[in-house]
């Protein structure tokens, strides 16, 4: 049992070498295999979604419990079946862009195909046991959330990040669909003002990807692969980015306005300082080197920065909705 390296990899994409893989127990294979440390993203949209449940009265935690499960897992088989297609189709070979920041198990042959699609199966049948038990408690609209689920799964990495689409796929998978759909699931209703709600916390999470595709750019472009930053180039790329960034408070302050949030969600702006911190990342192209004070996830540069205000606008929003909660379900009903 390893629980250090447990704790590790789901705070970090930890580098390791092929004899330390060898001494780790099942647990921290997957974890690290899955890129564990990103999955706390899409905790957090099961969490909003359980939270707006909650507000409204309809809060269960046995289907609460599934839907996280369910999409945490169906996050981590996405993750492990990019790298099994990106191996297949040659692309993460040659030192690409991501065999360079963490460990690619195929990769650095760390696993077998065998081996890595027996980790992908076990995940997803996990992953779609829980979607099955909700739809048989929940029907209706669910059945359609877990096939569009499906489709993601299979299809992010090819052919939808190849032609521009896998930005746009981010946004709605981490918004409309597990937070939009979570929310569903939990309460029987299709919301609008929560899919709107949804949108704040999944503009995080797209500059984090966003971010990811500026800083392997050039990468993509060599192998043919045309995400929004390749398209629009760099500089683009970064200004979409920061519009991002602003937007995420603005659309708080517009829910506000409106009265579905209470004045408590403004709370948001104790964020600006990691804002503040980030933009002048932004600011400028991608330095040639590793900066002397940038922690060790180079060649990670604005996907750092973006994760870094992702992680504190989304502590922020979700405990100022457990307090706006609150305020709603227990003071002002």
């Amino acid at each position: 049992m390893n629980p250090s390296m447990w704790l590790k990899a789901l705070q970090i994409i930890p580098r390791i070498d092929k004899a330390e893989w060898q001494r780790l127990d099942v647990i921290a294979k997957w974890l690290i295999s899955t890129r564990a440390a990103v999955l706390i993203m899409t905790f957090l949209s099961a969490a909003i979604a359980g939270i707006l449940a909650f507000r409204n009265g309809t809060f269960s935690w046995g289907a609460w419990i599934l839907v996280a499960l369910g999409l945490v897992l169906a996050h981590a088989t996405n993750n492990l079946f990019n790298d099994f297609t990106d191996y297949v189709r040659g692309v993460d070979q040659n030192n690409y862009y991501r065999a360079q920041y963490g460990p690619q198990p195929l990769v650095h042959g760390l696993m077998s195909k065998k081996e890595l699609l027996t980790y992908d199966a076990f995940t997803g049948l996990i992953a779609l046991v829980c979607g099955l038990i909700l739809i048989w408690y929940r029907g209706g609209y669910t059945t359609l959330f877990l096939a569009l689920g499906m489709f993601f799964v299979l299809f992010y990495t090819w052919p939808l990040k190849y032609v521009a689409l896998g930005e746009i796929a981010v946004l709605i998978v981490w918004g409309p669909l597990m937070i939009g759909g979570g929310y569903y699931v939990l309460s029987g209703q299709w919301d609008w003002n929560v899919v709107l709600a949804s949108l704040p916390y999944a503009l995080g999470v797209t500059t984090v990807i966003f971010g990811k595709h500026i800083d392997k750019c050039e990468a993509d472009r060599a192998k043919r692969i045309y995400t929004l930053p390749v398209l629009i180039g760099e500089k683009a790329g970064r200004v979409t980015v920061v519009a991002m960034f602003v937007l995420q408070y603005l659309m708080v302050t517009y829910l506000a306005l409106i009265g579905f949030f209470t004045p408590l969600m403004l709370a948001v702006y104790l964020a600006i300082p990691a804002f503040r911190r980030v933009w002048p990342v932004y600011k400028a192209p991608k330095p040639a080197e590793k900066p002397a004070d940038f922690p060790d996830v180079w060649p990670n540069y604005f996907v750092a920065a973006a994760f870094y205000h992702n992680r504190a606008f989304g502590v922020v929003f979700l405990l100022a909705l457990i307090a706006d909660s609150i305020l709603k379900v227990w003071i002002l009903k």
